[in-house]
Parts: C-alpha cells; structure tokens; sequence
C-alpha cells in the first residue's frame, strides 16, 4: 500500500488515548511522529521539455483567448493570401503573361486568354469563399486543381521548389478542410443522440495536412546560401517539422515554426521596399505570399492540434 502521511492509521484508532495526552493540558508539546522525508528525484531532459512546452502551451491559450473564435479566419485568410496575390500578378501582368505561354510554352492564343482569365476567376471565387466557409470542399478542391494546372502549363510540374513549395499549401487546404469537418461534427452532435455515422475521417486529413504542411521548410532548407543564422534556423525547423509530423508536441512546435516563419518572412522577403520595376519586388512579393500561407497552415495546426493520429492523442489514452 502506499504510503498515505503519518501515523494515519495510527490516529484514526488512537484518537479517544490522544484526546487525555498530559502533554495537551500543560503545555508540554506532543512528541512529533517520525516522518518520511520528501523523495528527491532529477526530472530527464524529456521531462523537463514536457513540462516548460506545457507552460508555453498554457501561456498562449491564455494571452491569445481573446482572438481565439477568429484564428481559424485569420488562418484561412493568410493561407489563401498566396491565390489572391496570383490574380493580382496576372491581372497586372497581363500582357507579359500572354506572351510567354503564347511565345515560349507554345500553347494557343486564345487557350492562353481563356487559362488566365479562368485562374483569375476560380482563384478569387475559392479564396473568398474559403475564408467565409461557404462549400469549403469545392473550394478547397478547386485551389488543388489550379495549383495542378499551373504547374503543367507553365512547366514546372517537376521543379523541385514548385513542389515542396506548393504541396505545403496543398497541405495548409487540407488542414482548412479537416478545420471545417471538426466544425460540422460539432454542429451536428446533439445530445442524447447517437452519431449514425460515427467514422472519423478528419484525423486522415489532419495527418496529410501535417506531412505536406512542412514540406516548405525542405524548400527552404535545400535554397539560397548558407549562414550562421540560416543554420540556426534549419536546425530550430527540423525538430519542429519532425515533432509536427509524428504529433508529438504538436502546437508548442507549430507556434516555434509559425514564430520562426514569420519573423523570417518579414525580415527576409521585403519586396515593399524596392521599386515597381525591379525585378527583385516580384519575386519577393512572391516568396512572401507563399510563406504567409504556410504561417496560415500552422495556425490551423495550433487551434484544431494533431487529430487521432499522433503522439499526443495517444498519451492521452496511455
């Protein structure tokens, strides 16, 4: 049996003998009971993390809940934000759009007009009603199908930076999908009233969503030069994008990668500051839209956590 304090059982058979003990009446003090003493033991550095990511955990559920009803739109907006930057980049580029599919992919004039103007038009119509959560699957399904399109027309299906690049935002809609599965669930789950159809598929898409969220980071990690910070940041990346996938302190390691992201992006991608003509804008404006999507993803991933599948789900069981 465990040990349960001093002299418990002690007390509870004693206590008419104790009631009479001289040494209560005049003044004499009791003698105390021989004690255990406490039981010191070295928390491992396992525990130790555990422990500080919980308060972290703890520290940002409460800072944060205030703007805890509106992260899942913030998320969906950022994530997003890549497409509508898309439209504006053909619109505005319209001309030299047309001439290289038309000059140099080869394709036919009025197939060129008719894929530019159809992404225009299936970016924004999906983007919108992504955010306002209105047929999210068909949203979702479409941005997939555009992405897919894009890189077959323009010849970059098998371009390695296209596909990490653009599998990680396949990743964050997926994720902005199992968000709204989660929602519906709820929505539909009276009392008293059994589900009829009690599958969980939501956990299938957490899990994909996590795999291909943290393929941007593979981009990064095998792009542009090499430096004391850059390794910093690799070394800081690889053990949140490992801890993600596996589900193992899912949202401490998705707000260390969002964090890390984001000042990165900010830092990094400041296309604002050079002119309407240099080329360097346009591709920073490009790299800093694709990265605020990833930043999107994973604050899907910090408010919906890892799904069934994953370390953390399971220690909840075990």
């Amino acid at each position: 049996m465990s040990y349960r304090g001093p002299n418990q059982f002690q007390n509870q058979f004693n206590a008419p003998h104790q009631q009479q003990a001289p040494s209560q009446h005049f003044g004499v003090p009791p003698r105390q009971p021989h004690t255990i003493g406490p039981i010191t033991s070295s928390k491992s550095p396992l525990e130790q993390f555990e422990h500080y990511s919980k308060k972290i955990e703890d520290l940002i559920d409460e800072k944060f809940k205030p703007l805890k009803p509106y992260v899942p739109a913030i998320g969906r907006a950022f994530l997003v934000a890549t497409f509508y930057e898309d439209t504006m980049r053909i619109f505005s580029q319209w001309n030299e759009q047309v001439y290289y599919l038309h000059n140099y992919r080869h394709y036919w004039r009025w197939f060129t007009v008719v894929f530019l103007f159809q992404n225009m038009l299936v970016m924004t119509i999906a983007s919108t009603m992504l955010i306002a959560r209105k047929k999210i699957n068909i949203a979702t399904i479409a941005l997939i199908c555009v992405v897919i399109a894009q890189g077959v027309v323009y010849g970059l299906l098998f371009d390695s930076q296209f596909i990490l690049r653009n599998l990680s935002v396949v990743g964050g809609l997926v994720l902005a999908f199992s968000d709204t599965i989660v929602r519906d669930k709820r929505s539909l789950n009276m009392p008293g009233l059994p589900m009829l159809n009690n599958q969980d598929n939501k956990k299938y898409f957490l899990l994909a969503g996590r795999i291909l969220l943290v393929l941007l980071f593979l981009g990064f990690v095998f792009s542009s030069e090499w430096s004391l910070g850059r390794v910093l940041i690799i070394i800081v990346g690889i053990a949140s994008c490992a801890s993600i996938i596996v589900g193992y302190k899912t949202k401490f390691a998705a707000a260390v990668m969002l964090s890390l992201l984001f000042v990165y992006n900010v830092v990094t991608n400041q296309f604002w500051s050079y002119g309407a003509r240099d080329a360097r804008r346009d591709f920073l404006r490009y790299e800093f839209f694709q990265v605020l999507s990833i930043v999107g993803g994973l604050l899907l991933v910090v408010n919906a956590g890892a799904g069934e599948f994953s370390i953390d789900e399971k220690k909840k069981i075990y």
